[in-house]
This record gives C-alpha cells, sequence and structure tokens, in this order.
C-alpha cells in the first residue's frame, strides 16, 4: 500500500489522530525531491530592467521542506516518505528565478538581499501547494497549485498588477515518485503562465 493511500486509511481508522504522525518517524532520513523550472527551449533574449523575486510568503502548514497532503480539507498532513530538497518557499523562489532567467525579457533576475537595485519586484503568497483526494473517495488524486502574485514598481512603489494562478493535475498513481511528478507538471503549466504575464507587464 502506496504511503498516501496508507495515510487516507489511518485517518479512516483513527478518527482525531495525526495518522501521518503516527507512521512517519520524524527522525528518519528522507529521500529529497526538487523540482524543474520553466525552460521555453529558445535562446532568451536580454531586456532592459531588473526583476528581484521575493521569498514567497505561505501559511504555517506550507513553512517546511514537508510534500503537504490534505486527506481532508481542514486537515494537513505531510508525505511519510519523501521531502522537498529546501522548504517550499525557498524552493518555488529558486525555481521562479531560474524560470525568468532561462525565458529571458529582463537583463537581470535575482532574488531578494543579493544586493540588486531592481526595476520591478515580484511578490508571491503560496495558497496551496498540495496533494489531495479529487472527491469523497480516496481515488483519483490531485496536485493542486495557487499562488497570488504581486508586481511592484519601484520607481514609485506601486503595484502595477495582480493576479492568481492556479494548476492542477490528476495522478495515475499514489507512490511518492508519482506524487512529485504530477507537482512538477503541475507547477510547469503555472510557472510558464506566471513568466509571461509577468514579462507582459513590465516592458
Amino acid at each position: 500500500m502506496s504511503p498516501f493511500r496508507a495515510a487516507l486509511l489511518s485517518l479512516v481508522l483513527l478518527s482525531g489522530c495525526g495518522a501521518l504522525g503516527a507512521v512517519s518517524d520524524a527522525s528518519a532520513p528522507l529521500d529529497a525531491y526538487t523540482l524543474t523550472p520553466y525552460a521555453p527551449g529558445v535562446i532568451p533574449s536580454l531586456g532592459r530592467t531588473h526583476l528581484v523575486v521575493e521569498l514567497p510568503t505561505s501559511g504555517g502548514a506550507l513553512a517546511t521542506d514537508r510534500i503537504l497532503i490534505k486527506p481532508v480539507p481542514y486537515q494537513a498532513q505531510y508525505l511519510p516518505d519523501g521531502r522537498w530538497s529546501e522548504p517550499t518557499p525557498a524552493l518555488l523562489q529558486s525555481l521562479l528565478v531560474a524560470s525568468f532567467q532561462n525565458a529571458g525579457g529582463f537583463r537581470l533576475v535575482g532574488r531578494t538581499g543579493a544586493g540588486l537595485m531592481p526595476d520591478y519586484t515580484l511578490m508571491t503568497e503560496i495558497q496551496s501547494f498540495q496533494a489531495e483526494p479529487a472527491g469523497p473517495a480516496s481515488e483519483p488524486l490531485v496536485i493542486r497549485i495557487a499562488l497570488m502574485m504581486t508586481i511592484i514598481r519601484e520607481s514609485d512603489r506601486q503595484i502595477i498588477a495582480a493576479r492568481p494562478f492556479t494548476a492542477s493535475v490528476s495522478i495515475a498513481s499514489d507512490d511518492t515518485a508519482a506524487v512529485v511528478a504530477g507537482f512538477d507538471s503541475a507547477l510547469q503549466t503555472l510557472l510558464r503562465e506566471a513568466v509571461q504575464w509577468t514579462n507582459g507587464q513590465t516592458p
């Protein structure tokens, strides 16, 4: 039985208990996983402006390197045998920076604290970054990602654009590798849309 389905079954059998906490030993080493940035596959053209990508904000359940699953909407648990290579906000920041660098459109892209004098700053709130059942039954499973992005023009500290981004992908299997692959697929769609939107708002 896969870790995800075992967690769902445990929630049924142990109502009110932290099911994944019962099956996951916090001291046990976990395999680390990462995700891939958007890469359009063409040589990027450099723009004239500088962009800083701030560290995304998130709720406490996502401020960790653990892979979040939500067996029910009001309960946060974590995959017992895998983790992200860095905390979710830092992972997303790295992926955004790399995606903008791969796509071009800016002369320089960096992150907060790099000493840049940016023309624009991209702020991101992570609203969802989880695996969950698609419906009342435990199958199929869905990866759900939701971000709120805001672009600040640094010359006058004005918000020039803000927009939510969402992506979801159904996964055929619920083992850890399939869950991570689902995150990667959903995030590729979202990163492409976010890069194209940001470039369109920052001439």
